[in-house]
């Protein structure tokens, strides 16, 4: 366990796993980082805000022991991302997605998204059912009111700095880091602004999931996603926050592997 973050603080996440492919795409003004793991039915993994890749560190082992193919994807202008100075949208971040699995001949896939990648998550099952074959959304919001008022707890401190450490390690512009938190964070109090009526146009399988201790997002508005996604369910957390990936990753893989036995091999 790593309840604190203080060992993510000053290590952070496991080394991934050697990939079996990894390279760039081309696309709308950057170029966008994947690497994939392993065979079987693919899910891609999407990383949250200000992160990269990287976070996953826990969870890839245990999805590749579960037989999956694993893809990572380093979200515009994150980690080994570039990103063009046009503003972020999580619509321009789920067609970078789209472009990966492409390039990769990915025609579906069971998506897992984490925070900012759980939004990009929700464009996708939106827009793209067809190439979702079901969506975990971790710690998700889907209006800005769900969101909770910003405080900057001893936690929240240490995955940032963790973020910013690691951001000028992998990053190929290491001097815009604030230029870059401005981007994100105006893109997160802007979006997304999905109605209950935009959720129950959703048709794939969701699982909604959030920890008993979020910091971001308010427990009554993931039940409400959950509420009015016609195949969704909402699981909670226990003694967790926003970073229970990180904070109980066996518990948190549990659930993963769960989500993926329950969506069966569609995938393809």
């Amino acid at each position: 366990m790593d309840d604190d973050l203080l060992r993510f603080e000053a290590h952070g996440a496991p080394e991934l796993p050697l990939a079996a492919a990894q390279g760039h795409v081309e696309v709308a003004g950057a170029e966008i980082w994947y690497a994939t793991y392993g065979e079987g039915a693919p899910v891609i993994l999407l990383h949250g805000g200000l992160g990269h890749s990287g976070n996953w560190g826990y969870q890839v082992p245990a999805l590749l022991a579960a037989g999956r193919r694993v893809v990572l994807i380093d979200t515009r202008g994150h980690g080994r991302s570039t990103r063009d100075a046009g503003p972020f949208t999580y619509t321009l971040l789920a067609s970078d997605v789209m472009a990966v699995m492409d390039t990769l001949g990915i025609d579906q896939s069971a998506f897992i998204g984490w925070s900012d990648g759980a939004c990009t998550s929700l464009i996708l099952a939106s827009k793209c059912p067809g190439r979702c074959t079901g969506v975990l959304f971790f710690a998700c919001n889907t209006d800005p009111s769900g969101a909770k008022p910003f405080e900057m707890t001893p936690l929240v401190g240490r995955c940032f700095a963790r973020h910013k450490e690691d951001y000028l390690r992998l990053s190929a512009t290491p001097d815009d880091f604030t230029t870059f938190v401005d981007a994100v964070t105006a893109m997160q109090r802007a979006e997304p602004n999905y109605t209950a009526r935009d959720l129950a146009s959703i048709a794939v399988p969701v699982t909604v999931v959030l920890g008993e201790f979020d910091e971001f997002i308010r427990r009554e508005h993931a039940e409400y996603l959950a509420q009015n996604i016609a195949r969704a369910r909402f699981v909670l957390v226990r003694g967790v926050s926003h970073f229970a990936p990180l904070q109980r990753p066996e518990a948190f893989n549990e659930l993963l592997v769960m989500f993926l036995h329950e969506l069966g091999d569609r995938s393809v």
